[in-house]
């Protein structure tokens, strides 16, 4: 299985952190050779990076660590191949546009005979369930709400009922994005911490390095990290329940009451 990692915040802030540690699990500390990518919003735009070499020999992983992007939401993924190819066109994540607003997507799991039809709105150019999955809720959204972007409290519900709905056909633990909320959907392993004031020193699971947040963050920082395993030691994850969906946005879980007040945009 492939592994996730997702990062929304309330003020631009880079994941070098904890994308040195995930990075870690692309063929040295984990299985994940096949691949790997990542996708920073950095307003209504995405800078996307994907390589289908594995994460720990990959220059452009080195880059990332090297240079740090700041981005209110960021998707990562390492991929072990399950469907398709190991080519540059199967790697996560996967980049649409719908409403004019760019959508980011990758997938943890293996929903091998979900085999829906598509129209030709939105096609997949590799070969892999995943990015099937991510055409066909791209799709459904666009057919079931027409021209006009629907608000963050209608989309939230549909969604939740589509990942529902392709989770019967299997693993489907994915993170969608559109550069103002973060959607993740768990089927069957992942955690998240929201850190912020007052911060405290974090330590990778997966390499001897550590972090004073307190040093690099002011109070009025927060910022939530998804990912399929804890990536630090002492700090408390907190576990995602079997088919359970949330939504993070600036850095919390949106309560559905507050919903409502949230406009379908990037901010």
């Amino acid at each position: 299985m492939c592994q996730l990692l997702g990062m929304n915040c309330n003020t631009p802030t880079d994941i070098v952190f904890s994308f040195t540690g995930f990075a870690l699990r692309g063929g040295l500390t984990d299985e994940h050779q096949d691949g790997w990518g990542i996708a920073f919003f950095e307003g209504a735009g995405v800078r996307h990076l994907v390589d289908y070499q594995a994460a720990i020999r990959s220059p452009l992983a080195e880059l990332i660590k090297a240079h740090p992007i700041k981005s209110k939401n960021v998707i990562a993924h390492i991929r072990k191949a399950t469907q398709g190819s190991i080519a540059l066109e199967n790697c996560h994540p996967f980049v649409r546009e719908c409403w004019g607003i760019n959508w980011v997507f990758a997938h943890n799991g293996d929903v091998p005979n979900f085999l829906p039809e598509l129209t030709g709105a939105y096609l997949p150019i590799g070969n892999t369930d995943s990015e099937r999955a991510f055409c066909y809720i791209l799709q459904e959204c666009r057919h079931h709400f027409g021209a006009k972007a629907p608000t963050l409290a209608q989309l939230a519900p549909f969604l939740e009922q589509l990942c529902h709905q392709i989770a019967q056909f299997g693993t489907f633990n994915i993170m969608l994005s559109n550069g103002h909320a973060l959607f993740v959907h768990c089927s069957t392993k992942l955690h998240y911490i929201i850190r912020q004031f007052p911060f405290n020193t974090a330590q990778l699971s997966d390499q001897d390095m550590s972090i004073n947040f307190a040093e690099v963050t002011t109070p009025k920082d927060r910022v939530a990290v998804i990912a399929t395993q804890p990536l630090t030691t002492n700090e408390t994850w907190a576990a995602f329940a079997k088919d359970e969906f949330k939504v993070f946005v600036d850095g919390a879980v949106m309560p559905r009451s507050n919903l409502d007040q949230t406009a379908l945009s990037v901010s």
